[in-house]
């Protein structure tokens, strides 16, 4: 991005500095598999440390800004218009398990708008970024969706909830309804990058049920950013409301809209 505004960098900055911590203590997570008290504490602590970091890295640059993240309570700010979302480590279960497909998300909402949005990746160094109006970027270089239009030809991702989840049966439709018009349905564990693949054209639409903010808030302005289209899996709620979303290029999103709100 040739000139990024001063919150979108000190967003950066913070996004930095708690991927460093994680890729630290990601190193530690490695060795602790093959203890018998395992990685779960260890990791617990990881990401509430991340989270504090970024807190106070961005507290300390815009202290009226109010705050909503993973892993602590949401504080109103004194400029009631603008608050930062965040999630401080998306794809947990991956870190916990030593698998290096892992996120930090930050987004700053204003009025109800995301306006600016990094997700960045410590593992692979790649640094996604995005602003409204002034289109997505991944390590410096413009991103957009893919071209595909055909759906045999394209990759779509998801998440496959866990047992028990209600929204279980209604996602094994799904698959069972895409996965023979697709060149392949991943699930790769972090709702954050997904998105972030999208905008970059390495999947050509994701959906999934069961999100926060936290975990898609900076994605989905990646995804509009670099040309794509988002959209709730209920038809006439919010995205955040219905804690479900679709977000795809321009060719797949109205296929794949239409046949996970079938399900």
């Amino acid at each position: 991005m040739t000139q990024a505004s001063a919150n979108l960098n000190i967003m950066i900055k913070a996004a930095r500095k708690a991927g460093r911590s994680l890729v630290r203590d990601f190193g530690e997570v490695e060795q602790l598999q093959v203890s018998r008290k395992g990685p779960g504490d260890f990791v617990s602590r990881a990401d509430m440390r991340a989270e504090e970091m970024i807190r106070t890295e961005l507290t300390e640059a815009r202290p009226n800004y109010g705050w909503l993240g993973e892993e602590s309570d949401e504080v109103k700010g004194a400029d009631p218009t603008r608050r930062w979302i965040v999630d401080p480590l998306d794809g947990t279960t991956n870190f916990l398990h030593g698998l290096p497909h892992w996120a930090v998300s930050i987004a700053l909402e204003h009025k109800g708008e995301i306006v600016a949005g990094v997700v960045y990746d410590p593992a692979k160094d790649e640094m996604f970024v995005a602003e409204k109006g002034a289109g997505a970027w991944m390590n410096d270089r413009r991103i957009r969706v893919s071209a595909r239009r055909d759906t045999y030809e394209m990759i779509f991702a998801t998440g496959v909830p866990f047992g028990g989840s209600p929204n279980l049966p209604a996602t094994l439709k799904d698959l069972a309804n895409l996965t023979p018009r697709t060149a392949g349905i991943r699930r790769w564990g972090a709702a954050a990058l997904d998105l972030a693949y999208v905008a970059a054209g390495r999947y050509d639409g994701y959906w999934e049920r069961g999100l926060n903010p936290w975990d898609i808030a900076a994605g989905l302005l990646l995804v509009r950013e670099a040309g794509g289209f988002t959209g709730p899996i209920q038809e006439g709620a919010s995205i955040f409301e219905s804690r479900g979303c679709v977000a795809a290029n321009t060719h797949a999103f109205e296929t794949l809209t239409s046949i996970v709100r079938a399900s």
